[in-house]
């Protein structure tokens, strides 16, 4: 029984030192702003610039949509006076068909733009990633944080590696 106290000391002993050896090493913590850096990318500035034609494309087919309700409602608002019940019933059903599929369409539209969004941007940000990867180890950095996440509150005392990823990507 005194044996396995001693040796159970021992081992608390052995590994409140170790654990006081490990808390003495120094963490080597950079920040970036992903934000800033990405807007410096040609490529990132490509990518939106097909994102806002893909889009205009998008919302071009939308007004004609809106534009060919708009002539409807005011067809059927001129004309309802003179309608049968039959043509009557038949020109609401179409405005309201054409007034669904409106809304199904700027719903979808507005998935296929996030959707090219992250499309086009997704080799970018992989490239970014790799590049920032590569500066940490190359530089011995235990944690890079991205300030413009807004998870970091207090960041004077760490580095900002952004200039050394923008060498890495090659970028001014």
């Amino acid at each position: 029984m005194k044996t396995i106290k001693k040796g159970f000391l021992l081992l608390t002993v052995a590994l409140f030192i170790s654990g006081f050896g490990f808390a003495q090493t120094t963490l080597k913590i950079g920040y970036i702003n992903s934000n800033k850096l990405m807007s410096t990318m040609p490529e990132a500035d490509s990518a939106q610039a097909q994102v806002k034609k893909y889009a205009a494309g998008l919302q071009k087919q939308m007004q004609s949509m809106a534009q060919e309700y708009q002539s409807k409602v005011r067809d059927y608002q001129s004309n309802v006076g003179t309608m049968s019940d039959l043509i009557r019933q038949t020109k609401e059903k179409e405005i309201s068909d054409l007034q669904q599929r409106i809304q199904a369409f700027q719903a979808s539209a507005d998935q296929d733009v996030q959707k090219k969004q992250q499309e086009l941007f997704q080799p970018i940000i992989a490239k970014v990633k790799n590049a920032i990867t590569a500066v940490g180890k190359e530089h011995g950095y235990n944690y890079i944080l991205d300030v413009s996440q807004g998870v970091v509150l207090f960041y004077a005392n760490g580095d900002d590696v952004t200039p050394l990823v923008k060498k890495k990507l090659n970028l001014k």
